[in-house]
């Protein structure tokens, strides 16, 4: 079991208040008003020991940064094309998309990930 530190419990908080997904850098960012003397090495690694313990999740989006959040809960996103930020999409999980598609090619499939591309409402205004 590994121990709570203080930058830990901060990267958690700030994930579980923000609906943003954050990239380890802007995490680094945000919490450095906080914790002035946390390096961005310290980050990295409490992401990681985050990730292994299950609070936390790495969104591997096609062509960006690696961004994380604490919504464990299977969901999709929308990611804009123009600002680049990402959203969660208020969708039920086609749960039945990986048996079909494990059934058509014969593959094991344990998760599937979706992500929506488009423009985002406030890049639609411009």
């Amino acid at each position: 079991m590994k121990r709570h530190t203080r930058q830990r419990e901060a990267i958690l908080r700030f994930l579980r208040g923000t609906f943003t997904h954050p990239t380890a850098d802007q995490i680094y960012e945000e919490l450095r008003r906080e914790l002035p003397n946390i390096s961005k090495g310290t980050v990295y690694r409490n992401l990681k020991v985050l990730k292994e313990m299950d609070l936390v999740t790495e969104l591997n989006l096609n062509g960006t940064v690696n961004r994380f959040e604490a919504k464990l809960q299977d969901h999709y996103h929308f990611r804009c094309q123009h600002c680049g930020r990402v959203f969660d999409v208020d969708l039920p999980v086609d749960r039945d998309l990986a048996h079909r598609a494990s059934a058509r090619t014969g593959f094991k499939i344990f998760h599937h990930q979706l992500e929506f591309r488009g423009l985002c409402h406030e890049c639609q205004r411009k």
